[in-house]
């Protein structure tokens, strides 16, 4: 009942005009910044971790900052999932190398996990008729698991596959020319991970799965890097990676955090900081986050 009475509240407030919106986001997100004392440390030291170079005034701005944009964009999801597509679209946009989306080349997308990923998500089906596809994992309450499916869904052609059926149903999406929205730079434990630099961390548990998948799918690779702007969203596509994959996904996958090291600056504290980044250390190594 909570959960429904929650999404009720979203599409509510997803009425409002954008900037009511955003204030009331960012009010919220200074609030938790205050209250949240366990997220706010790991955002903080996720960003000592990554800018040492920065100054620690510095740095606690774009913890503050993240926070807002993280309950901003929330917030957002009542408009993005319930709004009519004329006021999606109007405040959506996808920019860059879209020509990438052209023909029938399997493609994956290398989608990192800045907030205004879900807008990105939206952006691909509402500027392509091919296939889309991504994977998830299901949520413990199925009244939220419904409610993130449907609202991914609802433009498109879009199919979410279960991270538990394995990778079979995935190649077979790409090799059939589809498109693959891939969000591999969380920290997903040990579990075939490699070990490679992340910013100023020298090993940082990655998982491989951006080049293996483009090898095994004979796929090209865009990036597509979804930013919160004042008008709503601008999800930016980068023309395909030269020489990628190798026949080294460890090397691939280095490269595959340099590229993302390149987009975060560009926008610090959009970047998705509240999560344990770097909670899998090799062994024998002590924890960041004690």
């Amino acid at each position: 009942m909570k959960a429904r009475l929650g999404i009720a509240l979203l599409n509510l407030l997803g009425r409002l005009p954008l900037p009511w919106l955003r204030a009331l986001g960012g009010f919220i997100g200074r609030v938790l910044f205050v209250l949240a004392r366990p997220r706010r440390k790991v955002a903080l030291r996720n960003l000592a971790l990554c800018f040492p170079e920065a100054s620690e005034a510095q740095r606690r701005a774009w913890a503050r900052e993240t926070f807002e944009v993280f309950c901003q964009t929330f917030l957002d999801r009542g408009w993005l999932w319930s709004g009519s597509e004329a006021l999606v679209r109007s405040r959506v946009t996808l920019a860059g190398a879209v020509h990438e989306l052209d023909g029938d080349a399997p493609t994956i997308v290398f989608a990192p996990h800045f907030y205004s990923m879900d807008a990105g998500g939206l952006a691909l089906p509402l500027n392509t008729t091919r296939e889309f596809t991504s994977i998830f994992a299901t949520h413990p309450n199925p009244v939220l698991d419904a409610w993130f499916m449907n609202g991914r869904q609802r433009f498109g052609k879009v199919a979410m596959l279960n991270r538990a059926d394995g990778v079979k149903p995935i190649i077979q999406c790409l090799r059939k020319g589809g498109l693959l929205y891939l969000l591999p730079d969380m920290d997903y434990g040990p579990t075939d991970s490699v070990f490679v630099p992340f910013f100023a961390v020298p090993e940082t548990a990655t998982i491989p799965s951006l080049s293996r998948f483009a090898r095994l799918g004979r796929a090209k690779v865009v990036a597509l890097y979804s930013r919160m702007t004042p008008q709503g969203y601008e999800a930016c596509l980068t023309p395909a990676w030269e020489h990628f994959p190798t026949d080294d996904h460890v090397a691939d996958t280095a490269r595959m955090n340099r590229e993302l090291e390149v987009a975060i600056r560009t926008m610090p504290a959009q970047y998705y900081w509240v999560h344990k980044r770097f909670k899998t250390r090799p062994e024998g190594q002590a924890s960041f986050y004690r």
